[in-house]
């Protein structure tokens, strides 16, 4: 990344975190196995720090602020809400700290490309975790892609129902952001697999609670690729939804790949054959473990924050059509 100008180091990288959810953990866990890392400290939720902080012998800090200034840190690890991924990798980046994120990046486009170019104004790290791109769904569609013949649609369902909706930072307007920018890895995942897209229309609904939190989100994308490629994306959480899907069907002129949860099958006139799916287990230390080989060795990442970036502009465009009822068009 960054044409790989970075310093290679030679001594433990010492990591501050930010977050104390799901993904925070499991990059504690990733951070604390590794030699080449010493986990300094953690900001975040001050009742979830009380707990996690003794649990990993770290430091609990009180504010992310107050983390990322701090001196002794080469890296900061922010693994909190959407909302709060910009200005605080805009703080780390400009105290002279890499920055490993998990997408998205920002959820504004504007200040995502002016966090990429810091990166390399300062010549440190700005790692966007995607590990959409690790797991077995991605790299089984990989390998059998070619088998399918040419592209021409996409049918992409993730759907949560959950009885009932929890009062979480995920169902909150500001906190996660817009449905397809919070969960950018949907889009992220078929512009990795089928390049730029020309078009984009959306529709979205939500159920409201009190405040700024819903109950329920849907949301559904219409991509049109530059290929001629067509793509629906379906993303939906919460309790008026009655049954839970995670599907991805690609269909090509001479035969259709599905996957479908864990199973995963070709599909031909001549019949069915099943392929395998790997894990999604151990993908959050798989990505750390990269990320350390890159600073220590060189070695390659397997994406940029432009490739992001991109995914981003899509999801900003599917925002801007659900807002607006129009078809974006992505060309500049």
């Amino acid at each position: 990344m960054y044409d790989n100008q970075l310093p290679l180091y030679t001594h433990s990288l010492r990591v501050g975190l930010v977050g104390t959810g799901y993904a925070a953990k499991l990059r504690a866990e990733a951070l604390q196995q590794d030699p080449r890392t010493d986990l300094i400290a953690i900001a975040g939720n001050p009742d979830r720090i009380a707990a996690l902080a003794p649990e990993y012998t770290i430091e609990a800090i009180n504010s992310w602020q107050e983390l990322v200034a701090r001196t002794d840190l080469d890296m900061v690890v922010i693994c909190t809400i959407n909302r709060d991924h910009g200005k605080i990798a805009h703080a780390a980046l400009s105290s002279g700290k890499h920055v490993i994120v998990e997408y998205p990046l920002s959820v504004d486009v504007k200040e995502a490309e002016e966090l990429i170019a810091l990166a390399k104004t300062v010549n440190k790290l700005l790692h966007v975790e995607h590990i959409e791109l690790l797991g077995g769904w991605h790299q089984a569609v990989k390998e059998h892609l070619d088998q399918i013949g040419h592209l021409f649609y996409i049918r992409y369902s993730t759907l949560n129902a959950q009885h009932p909706a929890p009062r979480k930072w995920t169902y909150n307007h500001q906190m996660f952001g817009f449905p397809l920018i919070g969960a950018l890895s949907r889009l992220h995942r078929l512009t990795d697999l089928f390049g730029e897209v020309f078009s984009v229309n959306c529709h979205q609904r939500y159920w409201q609670t009190e405040g700024d939190y819903y109950q329920t989100c849907l949301c559904s994308a219409q991509l049109c690729f530059d290929s001629g490629l067509l793509a629906q994306v379906i993303y939906g959480k919460g309790e008026t939804l009655w049954q839970s899907e995670r599907k991805l069907e690609i269909q090509g002129e001479k035969g259709e790949i599905i996957l479908d949860g864990d199973t995963g099958m070709l599909v031909f006139a001549q019949g069915t054959k099943l392929i395998a799916v790997g894990t999604r287990r151990g993908l959050f230390a798989k990505d750390t473990t990269m990320v350390l080989d890159h600073l220590f060795n060189g070695s390659p990442l397997y994406i940029t924050p432009e490739q992001s970036l991109y995914a981003l502009k899509v999801a900003d465009a599917a925002q801007r059509a659900a807002t607006t009822g129009l078809t974006i068009f992505l060309q500049e």
